[in-house]
């Protein structure tokens, strides 16, 4: 009797991991596209493609419009993350993402490894007392609540916090020294002070 062969595609198979990088913001705390300063000799966007990529993804999506990175522009002009993650979305397969700010220079791939490699049935895994960086389990369910939340007329139901708590979250626990890793640059004085 012949064997059946499992479609590929199937749940036996291993989510991708896919990292985002959520570069389409207005940057108009900070004065100047975020996204392009200078980090380490390279603009920001690159750095942290570049800790993506050490951390173990698959691929590199990019949310915003930056053609020079291949961005993907938001479905939903200024709906904050969740459009870009709405819009990053629609050109990715069923997976893990693995999202990132662009404006968090400190970020280490042994601890963006961690948010990948943590086991969950929870839809989101984040760090406690954090909401970027996160994993969210892209599927079916995550789409639609996507797509809902994109067209509620309260911003607050738009947040990264509504889709989390939708998803359902797991939370890990940082050291102090962890913790300085998620220093995000909004303005010109964080700025200066993480480059101190």
């Amino acid at each position: 009797m012949a064997q059946k062969r499992m479609p590929t595609g199937t749940s036996t198979d291993p989510a991708p991991l896919i990292g985002v990088v959520l570069a389409g913001g207005l940057s108009t705390r900070m004065g100047r596209d975020k996204a392009l300063l200078r980090w380490q000799g390279k603009p920001l966007l690159e750095h942290q493609m570049a800790v993506l990529e050490a951390a173990g993804v698959r691929e590199v999506k990019i949310s915003g419009d930056r053609p020079d990175y291949h961005g993907v522009v938001d479905a939903v002009p200024q709906a904050g993350p969740v459009g870009g993650i709405a819009g990053v979305a629609a050109a990715c397969v069923d997976g893990e993402l693995l999202i990132v700010p662009v404006d968090m220079p400190r970020l280490q791939p042994a601890l963006l490894r961690r948010l990948g490699e943590a086991q969950s049935t929870a839809g989101c895994v984040r760090f406690a007392g954090h909401v970027l960086p996160m994993r969210l389990r892209l599927d079916v369910c995550c789409r639609d609540l996507l797509n809902a939340l994109l067209a509620s007329s309260d911003k607050h139901a738009r947040s990264l916090r509504s889709l989390q708590e939708h998803v359902g979250i797991h939370e890990i626990d940082l050291s102090a020294e962890e913790a300085t890793q998620l220093i995000d640059c909004n303005t010109e004085q964080t700025w200066r002070e993480v480059n101190a």
